[in-house]
């Protein structure tokens, strides 16, 4: 994989001559291009879930006893650019607690700011080291705003852009205006994200690898290959980059009644030692254990497909739906336990009350299982976030999410938000379940 991303670096490079070109060309008048900046991040999660019905629990369960769970984390934000159109960013951070029920028992797990490993006291990681290149082509400038992982500058509307290094494939896939950041809108997973988009990541959702985005009038094409763990949902990413995802994505911007919006199409597919529910429940049936998908791993495929649109209705008011699908016979390697996936949602700026900088959201989400995965957790089975153990009435997760973000000044919001969780981990005879959360988020 070092000799990949060694290739990609020379190649950006090898590339700057031609968008220093570009920059250059007649009628090309751009703001400066920012040479540095420095950036930083605070944001303290609180989340508290009532006591709630549950016939059984499992090893995967969440805790149907009242819990409160908090989980910050302090981020900074260092860039340079090298020569022109490049940047080069670190983030160093330090993360500090645990989501509810150690990040267990749902699915759609109610807070983005819980990774699936905690510690009571803070600890240090390097979440992105990465170089940004861009190569303009044409077209009409475009001013560039300062911003987290940002140089302020211009690039023309037609470009290429590479991305190599360690970052997060959210980065660059999948995103979206108004449910994609934990820290400023919707707090849950399936919300912020594809539910079934299940991205190579370590277990605080970064990994390393390169993209590279087309960007020509309305529409972006991009690609990307990544590292996965070394195993299903690891700390630790294959050192030896065996196991591998692709992801490609189009995305078609467009104006509707004078409003402008966008549609992605994201699909990807995984190469990993990964099980398969049938050889595990064979080997249950055998043996006489509960079913374990990680006593079955072989080198496969999985993959999956997702749609995202997003269109801003009025000048404050945006909408914006999400729908996945991933293929249900084997193990998710990575994100969650999701095959199939529907959300949307409603975002809304405060400038008719007086508050310009405040934002009131409200999203729905139903998270489905493949009958391959309902009967490997019936068997007593377990996946990335859910196992009850066994699983006697299955149904689909539905979960509800409603947000106040205020504005205290610019640089600080306090955000108030609630879920409603229906059928958490797909079992009907657990639930439903609230969940109340309380955000602080500092940036400068």
């Amino acid at each position: 994989m070092r000799y990949v991303l060694i290739s990609a670096a020379a190649a950006a490079a090898f590339l700057a001559p031609a968008a220093a070109l570009a920059d250059d060309a007649p009628g090309a008048a751009a703001p400066a291009a920012q040479a540095f900046a420095f950036h930083v991040q605070f944001t303290d999660l609180t989340q508290y879930q009532p006591a709630f019905h549950s016939a059984y629990r499992g090893a995967n369960s969440l805790d149907p006893h009242e819990e409160i769970r908090s989980t910050n984390d302090l981020t900074a934000y260092l860039g340079v650019r090298p020569w022109k159109g490049a940047e080069i960013w670190i983030n160093p951070e330090i993360d500090q607690g645990f989501g509810l029920s150690n990040t267990l028992g749902v699915a759609g797990f109610p807070s983005g700011e819980a990774y699936k490993v905690g510690a009571n006291t803070p600890y240090f990681r390097m979440q992105r080291f990465f170089l940004r290149q861009t190569v303009d082509l044409g077209g009409k400038r475009e001013a560039v705003d300062a911003d987290l992982n940002q140089l302020a500058g211009a690039h023309s509307e037609d470009r290429l852009v590479f991305t190599v290094g360690k970052f997060s494939v959210g980065d660059v896939f999948d995103t979206n205006k108004y449910a994609h950041d934990p820290r400023n809108d919707f707090m849950n997973w399936t919300v912020i994200d594809s539910g079934t988009f299940d991205y190579a990541a370590d277990a605080w959702g970064y990994t390393y690898g390169a993209a590279a985005e087309w960007y020509r009038g309305d529409w972006t094409w991009r690609a990307g290959l990544f590292d996965l763990s070394n195993v299903p949902n690891s700390k630790t990413l294959d050192p030896h980059f065996d196991q591998f995802q692709t992801i490609a994505e189009i995305e078609r911007r467009f104006s509707l009644g004078g409003q402008p919006g966008a549609a992605r199409v994201t699909g990807f597919l995984t190469r990993g030692r990964m099980g398969h529910f049938n050889d595990a429940l064979a080997l249950a049936a055998a043996t006489g254990q509960p079913a374990d998908a990680s006593l079955v791993r072989k080198y496969s495929s999985r993959g999956g497909v997702s749609l995202t649109l997003e269109q801003q209705l009025v000048d404050d008011l945006g909408a914006f739906l999400r729908a996945g699908y991933a293929e249900g016979d084997a193990e998710s390697y990575e994100f969650t336990d999701v095959d199939r996936t529907v959300s949307a949602g409603l975002s809304l700026g405060g400038k008719r009350w007086g508050r310009a900088d405040d934002t009131i959201g409200a999203a729905f989400v139903v998270n489905g299982a493949s009958g391959h995965r309902l009967a490997y957790l019936a068997a007593g089975g377990l996946g990335i976030l859910i196992g009850d153990g066994k699983l006697i009435h299955s149904g689909d997760e539905a979960i509800l999410e409603t947000y106040y973000d205020l504005a205290v000044v610019k640089a600080a919001h306090l955000s108030l938000d609630y879920q409603y969780i229906q059928n958490p981990g797909y079992n009907r005879d657990r639930g439903p379940v609230s969940v109340f959360g309380l955000r602080a988020h500092l940036q400068y």
